[in-house]
């Protein structure tokens, strides 16, 4: 059970709700570690209801720059925090880890979607935002990437092994 303190009255929030809150708030704070500079892992799944027919995904990558960038914290997964409600809530869709890695020649984006085959993949472009989609069975991914630059789509290939797909756009 977990306890949520207002001003003025302590109200208990128990079972799959106090779960939620209590992953939430982790990534909530997330933030406020990355501006800290602090370093800071963790991954994890919650399954819940009677047959164990929804999954929770939750997770956060730190990442250090090199050349100075700083600590990145980047949460992933489909759990997140309703900002009307202030409630934390399991989406459909999963957000998945990715890097992006500038080279010489390619921009290269690494995306780990588990369950997905490079046929699950669909990628749109638009500028210098990459719209990267996947869904297989129950199993659904998006995220809006921001390139550094712009990209033709005809410049890009697209492979995926054991659910880490890899995206090299051609300069």
């Amino acid at each position: 059970m977990v306890r949520k303190k207002s001003p003025g009255k302590d109200e208990q929030v128990g079972g799959f709700e106090g779960i939620l809150k209590g992953f939430g708030d982790i990534l909530e704070k997330l933030g406020d570690l990355a501006e800290a500079g602090e370093r800071l892992s963790k991954t994890g799944e919650v399954e819940f209801g009677k047959d164990k027919q929804f999954k929770g995904v939750y997770g956060f990558s730190v990442k250090v720059g090199a050349g100075g960038e700083g600590v990145k914290v980047e949460p992933f997964g489909n759990i997140k925090k309703d900002k009307k409600t202030g409630k934390s809530v399991v989406q459909e869709i999963r957000e998945p880890l990715v890097d992006i890695f500038e080279e010489t020649d390619h921009v290269l984006i690494v995306a780990e979607m588990p369950g997905i085959e490079v046929e699950d993949i669909k990628i749109e472009i638009t500028d210098d935002i990459l719209t990267l989609s996947a869904e297989k069975k129950d199993k659904k991914y998006h995220k809006e990437i921001l390139l550094p630059g712009s990209f033709s789509r005809e410049k890009m290939t697209v492979a995926c092994t054991n659910g880490v797909a890899e995206i090299r756009c051609g300069r």
